[in-house]
């Protein structure tokens, strides 16, 4: 198999499924069924097409009924600190909001963009200032599927990043190597090869920092302010000449004492950093075990990260980002079928992905912000007792699953797995009202209803037998097929609870002819959602 050859075949359901679990926060199932059929390149192209309808959406608001700027938005206020920390909520809301709209034109914008901030990290517990972070989260918006080169000088002096890396204050006189040491590590050729071998020293950390200095964030946290931004103060740069490794083929960078010193060297830096042989494989990797497989074995790496890098790379491509990213999805290594269920879902895509796929609607931000409010909540704090609290990694690392030994099966422990249960309890029993007429959670008699037509006629409706519920709960639910062993059990153990299954037609027709009888509607649900609650809990729904 060419791996990176382009998967031709029309896209089954579970195909579909699989490329919008990756490259979005989950599907609709009326999202499955719009891309069933589709050629692979035609339904990664819409993925990428679909970016503009999202990609300048209105800015966050204060989302506070009894605040005096309720419904303003957050970036044409005066910088407030006594309420520094209720906005970075409001900012973190107003993200999840855009994770999970979609409005029937699944974007693969929220996603990559998510990758870039757990890529180029900042976390906001530490940065704090509610301003700085939406420029922060708006850079990466805009820039993530553009060129890297211009995303790693444009992140390198961002406000935020500047404040979280202590490159605010690196001066001539005591640089700060925190974002000398990350940007290498982390951001452009990683620590070490394939093979382990070290790829920069620690003297070009040293001399890195230098390049670095001068460069600083105005109105930091300044209560009342109403601007910020970044300025280089060419008084505090180091403007002595830096001299790297032969890591960097013994690079020497000129140093510089004018205005344009700290631009002109951050240039030379990052041009130097991305001629590294080793600097496009770190992000192929990296953007491969986001999108693909988390187990980068030796035919991986050969077969897919150094084609994929050298392509990255290449004087056609010079470094562009999105032309990378499509010819990875619309590979056949994405499309192979093992890599059909073979991460863990992070908590973004099984929470959000539940909501997404059992088409919880999102209020609107403006016009309904209470129940958006509500609704949002639930899912950001849901997210966070799974351990994962957006835009705040408890490392500069990202979030531990994606870096760790063993990656996303570290999202699975005795204290996420009860959360999950909890959470997924919330949408399967619904007792969350986001307003009223809206629960949050899956309308299960609605749903019987939708099976098949004319359902409150018992003489001219088909038998809707626990095999077809059991069909329409599990279609597209799962990324691997359940054994003829585990539907077997799903009916008789779970749904029937060892009752014969005669006992499902008898009850479901006492609700057809009593559609309004509270008993008549209970029999029905409570085996649905028993069923589904069960279903959910399978390990076979952790996986993607």
């Amino acid at each position: 198999m060419a791996y990176l050859d382009p998967y031709t075949t029309p896209l089954t359901a579970s195909k579909a499924a699989h490329l919008l679990r990756r490259a979005t926060f989950g599907p609709t199932r009326s999202e499955i069924t719009a891309f069933t059929g589709l050629n692979p390149g035609t339904a990664v192209d819409q993925l990428f097409a679909n970016v503009a309808l999202t990609a300048d959406p209105p800015p966050p608001i204060d989302l506070t009924p009894t605040s005096p700027t309720y419904q303003q938005a957050l970036t044409s206020l005066p910088f407030n600190a006594n309420k520094s920390g209720e906005h970075s909520v409001q900012l973190r809301y107003w993200w999840i909001g855009l994770m999970m709209q979609q409005n029937g034109k699944p974007s693969i914008l929220e996603k990559i963009a998510f990758f870039w901030q757990n890529h180029f990290v900042v976390s906001q517990n530490v940065m704090a200032d509610y301003r700085l972070m939406y420029r922060y989260v708006k850079f990466l918006r805009d820039n993530s599927l553009g060129n890297f080169k211009t995303m790693a000088i444009g992140i390198t002096k961002d406000p935020a990043m500047l404040i979280f890396q202590n490159g605010n204050g690196n001066s001539k006189e005591h640089p700060n190597e925190n974002y000398a040491r990350e940007l290498q590590e982390l951001f452009t050729v990683g620590q070490h090869d394939y093979y382990g071998n070290p790829n920069y020293t620690e003297s070009d950390v040293k001399e890195a920092a230098k390049v670095l200095t001068g460069w600083m964030v105005s109105n930091y946290y300044l209560h009342g302010s109403t601007s910020f931004g970044t300025v280089f103060g060419k008084a505090y740069h180091d403007s002595s000449t830096k001299t790297f490794s032969a890591k960097y083929g013994n690079t020497v960078i000129a140093g510089r004492s004018d205005d344009t010193a700290g631009d002109v060297e951050l240039n030379e830096l990052i041009d130097m950093l991305l001629r590294h042989p080793e600097a496009p494989k770190h992000i192929c990797r990296k953007l491969y075990r986001w999108f693909v497989n988390q187990n980068v074995t030796q035919d991986i790496e050969d077969n897919v990260i150094i084609p994929l890098a050298a392509f990255f790379s290449s004087a056609e491509n010079n470094y562009n980002i999105k032309p990378v990213v499509e010819k990875l999805l619309k590979s056949q290594i994405f499309f192979d079928d093992r890599n059909l269920g073979a991460n863990i879902k992070a908590p973004t895509e099984f929470l959000m992905g539940m909501g997404r796929f059992f088409e919880q609607p999102v209020p609107d931000m403006m016009s309904d912000t209470a129940a958006f409010t509500t609704y949002i909540r639930f899912f950001l704090w849901g997210m966070g007792g799974m351990n994962l609290e957006l835009l705040n990694q408890p490392l500069v690392f990202g979030y531990p699953p994606y870096y760790q030994v063993g990656y996303s099966k570290n999202w699975i422990n005795g204290s996420t797995i009860t959360a999950r249960r909890g959470n997924s309890d919330t949408i399967v029993f619904p007792s969350l009202q986001i307003k009223p007429g809206y629960m949050l959670g899956i309308d299960f008699l609605k749903w019987i209803q939708a099976i098949q037509p004319n359902f409150s006629s018992v003489a001219t409706t088909p038998s809707i037998t626990p095999d077809v519920v059991l069909a329409e709960f599990s279609k597209n639910l799962f990324a691997l097929e359940l054994t003829d062993t585990q539907k077997t059990f799903l009916i008789d153990a779970v749904l029937m609870n060892y009752l014969p299954r005669i006992e499902w037609q008898y009850e479901l027709n006492n609700y057809r002819n009593n559609p309004a009888s509270t008993s008549a509607q209970k029999a029905v649900r409570d085996r649905c959602s028993t069923l589904m609650r069960y279903m959910i809990r399978m390990a076979e729904y952790d996986v993607f």
